[in-house]
């Protein structure tokens, strides 16, 4: 009954998004499409640091790896459809490479190590001018057709993103029920106790950086025809500091927790500074430091991310 209430409430929110749209501006429904390209690299990160307790900041890397290809793809004339699976592998095996520095360092040493790369591919994006654009970028990157359906239209390309954002929540909760997930969630919980019972330490924190390296990658394709013009700035490290900060503020390690902590990182400070109502004219001046203060203060009272309040709850009402 549960899953019943769940798939239906699932169901209702999926048709509301969709509903939604036709009923907003253009730069609202721009806004959305953003979101749902961001959910799909955050996905990724939550599967590696959030299940697989591998600590990453060079998500940004991967997502503009994927952003990158798809320009060059898409103006030389190849498919959507093709270019995706061609970001996803090239960023698995990057995400392969990256996942070595894992098996030596944990932790803030870890998150040292993908920051360097990070600023590492971002320095090769400025600089590298005659694959890149550097500075000046690749323009004219073009919207997808499927089955002969212009989909350059900002509602249906908010619709084809949704429907793979869907197409990705399904194969990642397949993957968390499978035995690969519960291997990575004893990876997170006790390397070492998850090695005595026959873990494959190595493979599995591979698995975890190449996997979420080929979400992010396939984020990177969407907002690529999205914004129809890449330059190195949306992949800094900071973008990387603003998904980490996404899982951890909707619930790291909680399926539907980069889902909520993008809304509220990517819409929310959108929604303060384009405020019209009196009361919150305000926030037009002063929405980065009320954002800023909102996330201190749920980091001190909710550590485990919005999505742990129910846990928080049951904590508190269960027996003394």
């Amino acid at each position: 009954m549960n899953a019943r209430v769940h798939l239906l409430a699932l169901a209702a929110a999926l048709a509301a998004l969709a509903i939604v749209a036709l009923y907003l501006k253009r730069s609202e429904v721009y806004l959305l499409t953003l979101w749902a390209v961001y959910v799909m690299a955050t996905m990724g990160l939550n599967l590696t640091a959030g299940y697989a307790g591998q600590m990453s900041l060079g998500q940004a890397a991967f997502f503009g790896i994927g952003a990158y290809l798809a320009a060059i793809l898409l103006k030389l004339g190849w498919p959507f459809l093709a270019v995706l699976p061609v970001a996803a592998l090239v960023c698995f095996v990057v995400g392969l490479a990256l996942g070595f520095p894992a098996l030596r360092v944990q932790h803030h040493y870890l998150a040292f190590a993908t920051l360097g790369f990070n600023v590492l591919v971002y320095l090769a994006m400025r600089n590298e001018e005659q694959i890149t654009g550097g500075t000046f970028g690749i323009s004219g990157i073009p919207r997808p057709t499927f089955l002969g359906i212009d989909l350059g239209g900002h509602v249906a390309y908010w619709y084809w993103t949704l429907g793979s954002l869907v197409v990705l929540g399904g194969i990642l909760w397949w993957l968390l029920r499978s035995p690969w997930g519960r291997a990575f969630a004893a990876l997170r919980d006790n390397p070492i106790r998850a090695e005595s019972l026959g873990v494959n330490i190595t493979a599995y924190t591979l698995l975890a950086f190449a996997i979420g390296a080929a979400f992010a990658g396939v984020g990177g394709v969407y907002y690529a025809s999205l914004v129809e013009f890449i330059e190195p700035g949306p992949f800094h490290f900071s973008t990387s500091l603003m998904m980490l900060l996404a899982v951890i503020v909707g619930g790291s390690g909680k399926f539907y927790g980069p889902a909520l902590g993008t809304a509220i990182v990517i819409l929310l400070p959108e929604f303060l500074r384009g405020s019209s109502t009196p009361w919150l004219k305000f926030m037009q001046v002063w929405y980065l430091a009320v954002f800023g203060i909102a996330v201190v203060a749920l980091m001190i009272w909710l550590p485990g991310g919005l999505l742990s309040i129910r846990e928080r709850l049951d904590r508190k009402g269960g027996p003394q």
